[in-house]
Parts: C-alpha cells; structure tokens; sequence
C-alpha cells in the first residue's frame, strides 16, 4: 500500500496494490500490518456500506462528537464519488480547511480520515456503492453534521442542487455546531 499525504495532516489517500488479469483483479483494502509499518494504528471496529441510486446525491458533512468520535477509512466500490474530509479541531492550524479525493470503482483509492474532521462526499455517477470501516461505535448521542454548503467552509463540491437527507438539509451552520474537538 502507498500512503499519500494531503494538505491536511493526518488525512492520507491510501492506493493499495492491484493485481489484476483477464478474469478481474485482487487487492488488499485493509492491512492491519501494512498500516502500523507506516505508523498509522487504527482498531477499525464497525463496518459500513451506504448505496446511492443517484448521480448528484450528497451524503454529509457528518461526524462524532467527543469521545464518540470516528476515524474512518472510506472507499467507493462501484461508480465514483468525490470525497471531502473537513478538519474541524478548533485548536488546529488547518481548522476549517478541506480536502477532496475522487474515489471511484477504477482508481480504488482510500480515503483515511482521523477523528475530528468532518466527512461526506457527493456522487459522481448513478448506483455507488460506498464501503467504510469506523474506529469507535455509531453512537446516535453524538452524531453531528455541518450544512453542506456552510458559508465558511466553502467547499466545491461540483453540484448547485444536490440530492438530499432531511437530516442534511437541515443541518446547523459551522458557527451554530457543537463539534466537541
């Protein structure tokens, strides 16, 4: 596995290897000992698989607060999505800064997202199907999200009228938010 760093520290794209011939392809997505040999030591303890029907579907900008709070490790299985990861730990000097990665059937990069950043991503081609492993319990008493199109965090996402939750749509502003970082 390559593990390639972002702008936003902690935050990796994770390319594992490949093999692949006439009859499809094999690849590692998750190594425990490939992980701890770059330094990175997760106890991943809950898996996750969200299906989206729609192009232009926008799932986030999501998170768990305080000593609920989630790393994540997320890939796209099939179609393509692009992917977000916001840091949201006031003390850091990337506080608000975002970072997005195409994740897609073909490319079959990862996305390592460490606790205190918010996540979501928006799809890029109809039926996704988007897989990701979580370091701590969903817990409903932390759930928190951040409205998608928050002035100050000004994401790209590359769509005008997204798909959305009720839950997304209504969404606080970062400002109104209780993070817990």
């Amino acid at each position: 596995m390559e593990f390639i760093k972002t702008k936003l520290d902690g935050v990796l794209i994770v390319e594992p290897k490949v093999f692949g011939d006439h009859r499809g392809f094999f690849m590692e997505s998750w190594s425990k000992r490939e992980f701890e040999k770059a330094g990175l030591f997760y106890d991943f303890v809950q898996d996750n698989h969200s299906s989206s029907t729609v192009k232009g579907t926008l799932r986030g900008i999501h998170f768990q607060k305080g000593d609920k709070a989630q790393a994540k490790l997320v890939r796209c299985a099939r179609g393509a999505v692009l992917d977000v990861a916001v840091d949201l730990r006031p003390a850091s000097p990337t506080y608000k800064q975002w970072v997005a990665v195409e994740l897609s059937e073909e490319n079959k990069r990862q996305l390592l997202i460490p606790r205190g950043f918010g996540h979501g991503f928006v799809t890029l081609t109809d039926h996704v199907e988007f897989l990701y492993k979580a370091d701590n319990n969903y817990a409903p008493e932390a759930d928190g999200g951040i409205r998608w199109n928050d002035p100050e965090l000004a994401i790209d996402w590359g769509v005008e009228n997204p798909i959305l939750s009720q839950k997304d749509q209504n969404a606080p502003w970062l400002k109104d938010a209780e993070t817990g970082f």
